[in-house]
């Protein structure tokens, strides 16, 4: 491209009407502060990426006016965010600093700025791990601001729509982030339009074949769908204007990723998606007869076609928790066809569209409860940033399974209505009531009856959930949980005490190492921790603690310690440097030496896949191949999609164990005389013992004389042997054996 003094004549008159265009298009009202600061940053930016050009070849201002453009219209942000906008790529980019930003436009505007720069310089290639990392980081900096983020969406948008000058491999790169990372967060911002579009823009990089054929398969089928609509409206268009109800009647075809999600999921052509569209009616109404006149509406379009009763979705009574409000019906329109009709106020209809700046635009323009409002939100996104002990993977997975999860209204005991992902269970429940409530679960009852906690909640159930001061996460927790903000509590409560029993390990350490004429000193925990193989002093406390390490393995390492040649060559051989072993690290490391598959976890053979190489401690799945061996894949492998969705039925779990902190069963046989408080009595006791989980338990007693039998959940004998002693001591019980 030639750049003439006339080209720049003519680019300098198309960067002063961008310019113009975005105050005019802008959502909210400016006021003359706003457009005087807004102005100063146009320049600003103009001035900072005087020299630069995008690979297109067109003056690089064009990019952070457009990215304004989609924040200050589309998004419907404030001034301070449209200044920010505009200034997003200057400090990444150019010779100002954030200082200078600062100094020029403030402490908000230059925090917002700043975020947006970390979140650029994060390195990203191909690596899904690495991306996983990235995205946490990324959400970190809703600590500073969450404007950083929604900007970042919009500057992601507008990347995405000017890639076609790009290499093709990048394309593909950015276009698989933008699904992995930006979409699932502007659909939980509540900017469903941008969430469309960003869908459809990837698809059309990362399966250009599939979008375009859609893409003109839907422009053929375009007047029929026009003229089907007209011939649904008309009708009730009609008894709408009878009733004196000011509303627009339009088609909404379905994007173009949708359709392909459910032609790949349901394995059908084109012509088979029988909801390619739905249909809206938009109408007018102050906010007192908003409720009263959809159910009206309603009625109407049920008068002329008659309603799916499963597909009612009532949006407006629970509003979604991303702010979105409607109601939706699916109905048998002409040509027996099933049309979804979405029923919306204009109110309605723009938070839809603009997410929370206008959800928060109708509470009377208060900054304070707007400010709130975003508070709320910001809070719920920092359930799951909190757990920080996730790999970045799992981490995402699961955030990421909190975003799109459709909602779910259940009640409580008092009758309040609480919001959950679908798939949430009744100990997922407690936690959203409260994390203490969790913590302290002990049962839950569903509409009255006592249910599982692993119980799968649906809408319109009435929950309570059963708590005592004795109750306490354990492992199992972890198999009854969906949501993030349960799942990290129950961790972190785990690791809490697996960190007790590592001090109660060392003091055990300690006296046994006594009897043995060994101190426990640095020297000595070093050796210990690699004689036993492990990676950290914790590990090795852990493991004396839960009695894996037991007094035959402490004489074993006493017995290694007393030939002075084969104390001097552990020392050469395995003794580490301290920066390997820390004997203040909170570590407690898992040593994955086994890989179990199956719900009923089987040890099977199996062989690793050379697809993606994996190793002990990923998170993996097992496949069954025709011949019927077993390969492990990664959960990310590149071929993770394409087996799970064409051979499903052939997919296991698979995990990988730590055996030294597995858990086994172990049957205890009771006998002795009865008596009152007696059942008490022996739960309390085993109670007592933190590391060990009761299963079950049973007991029948014959004129006097009793028998039962205990389930238990134990790591090794030593654990077994420490309940049936506890349990002789109890008065009435004649004999404590295992069976």
């Amino acid at each position: 491209m030639e750049l003439t003094e006339e080209y720049l004549e003519q680019e300098k008159k198309a960067i002063a009407q961008e310019y113009k265009e975005l105050l005019r298009i802008s959502y909210r009202s400016l006021t003359d502060e706003d457009k005087v600061m807004i102005r100063k940053a146009f320049e600003t930016a103009v001035e900072a990426h005087k020299e630069q050009r995008r690979k297109s070849g067109e003056a690089y201002i064009f990019h952070p006016i457009a990215v304004a453009k989609i924040v200050a219209s589309e998004i419907g942000l404030d001034a301070t965010s449209i200044t920010a906008a505009l200034l997003h790529d200057v400090v990444e980019d150019t010779e100002y600093t954030l200082s200078d930003i600062e100094q020029m436009f403030g402490e908000t505007v230059a925090r917002i700025v700043d975020g947006l720069t970390k979140i650029s310089t994060l390195k990203s290639d191909g690596d899904i791990s690495l991306q996983a990392e990235n995205f946490r980081k990324m959400l970190l900096t809703l600590n500073d601001d969450i404007r950083v983020i929604i900007i970042k969406i919009a500057d992601r948008l507008h990347n995405m729509q000017t890639m076609d000058a790009m290499r093709p491999d990048k394309q593909v790169k950015i276009a698989s982030e933008t699904l992995y990372i930006y979409a699932p967060l502007a659909h939980r911002i509540g900017l469903y339009n941008i969430k469309t579009e960003l869908e459809d823009l990837s698809l059309k990089y990362t399966e250009p074949e599939v979008y375009h054929d859609i893409l003109s398969k839907i422009k053929d089928s375009k007047e029929d769908i026009e003229s089907y609509i007209q011939s649904f409206s008309g009708q009730i268009k009609q008894a709408l204007d009878q009733e004196n109800i000011a509303c627009e009647i339009k088609g909404r075809h379905k994007s173009i990723f949708s359709i392909r999600k459910k032609i790949k999921a349901q394995n059908i052509s084109f012509d088979e998606v029988y909801d390619k569209f739905a249909i809206r009616i938009i109408y007018e109404s102050t906010p007192e007869d908003e409720k009263f006149l959809a159910w009206k509406i309603y009625s109407i379009v049920t008068d002329f076609y008659r309603p799916n009763p499963t597909r009612l979705r009532d949006w407006i009574s629970a509003p979604k928790s991303t702010g979105y409000e409607a109601l939706h019906i699916t109905v048998m329109g002409p040509e027996g066809r099933w049309i979804e009709v979405q029923i919306r106020s204009a109110r309605m209809n723009e938070i839809a569209e603009k997410g929370y700046a206008a959800h928060y635009k109708y509470k009377h323009g208060d900054q304070d409860v707007e400010e709130q409002g975003l508070d709320i939100w910001l809070n719920r996104l920092q359930d799951a940033l909190e757990n920080n002990e996730l790999n970045a993977v799992d981490f995402v997975e699961q955030f990421k399974l909190n975003l799109y999860a459709k909602e779910i209204f259940v009640f409580t005991p008092q009758g309040d209505l609480k919001s959950l992902p679908k798939g949430a269970t009744a100990l997922d429940f407690a936690f959203t009531i409260h994390t203490d409530v969790g913590m302290q679960t002990r049962g839950a009852k569903v509409n009255g009856k006592i249910v599982p906690l692993s119980k799968v909640l649906k809408s319109g159930n009435q929950v309570e959930i059963i708590t005592s001061s004795n109750a306490k996460p354990n492992k199992n927790w972890l198999d009854f949980t969906n949501t993030a903000k349960a799942r990290s509590k129950i961790k972190s409560a785990l690791n809490a005490t697996k960190k007790q029993v590592a001090e109660d390990g060392k003091e055990i350490l300690k006296r046994k190492l006594k009897s043995q004429k060994i101190d426990l000193n640095e020297k000595n925990v070093n050796e210990m921790v690699n004689f036993f193989k492990l990676k950290t002093s914790q590990d090795l406390f852990y493991r004396v603690g839960i009695g894996t390490i037991d007094n035959v393995a402490i004489k074993d390492y006493a017995s290694s310690k007393s030939n002075a040649f084969v104390s001097f060559f552990k020392n050469k051989m395995r003794r580490p440097s301290k920066t390997q072993v820390k004997d203040t690290s909170d570590e407690i490391t898992e040593k994955y030496d086994q890989l179990v598959i199956g719900d009923d976890e089987q040890k099977l053979d199996y062989t690793l896949a050379n697809c993606c190489h994996p190793i002990p401690g990923d998170s993996v799945f097992a496949f069954t191949t025709a011949s019927g061996e077993i390969k492990i894949h990664k959960k990310n492998c590149p071929n993770a999609i394409q087996l799970q969705s064409n051979y499903a039925y052939r997919i296991l779990k698979a995990r990988w164990i730590d055996s030294s902190q597995e858990e086994f069963t172990a049957n205890i046989k009771l006998t002795g005389i009865d008596g009152l408080g007696l059942l008490s009595e022996i739960t309390a006791e085993i109670s007592k013992n933190m590391t060990i989980n009761m299963q079950s338990i049973s007991f029948k007693s014959n004129d006097g004389v009793f028998e039962g039998k205990i389930v238990v959940k134990v790591k090794n004998n030593a654990e077994v042997n420490k309940i049936l002693n506890r349990l002789k001591k109890i008065e009435g019980i004649d004999k404590a054996f295992r069976e």
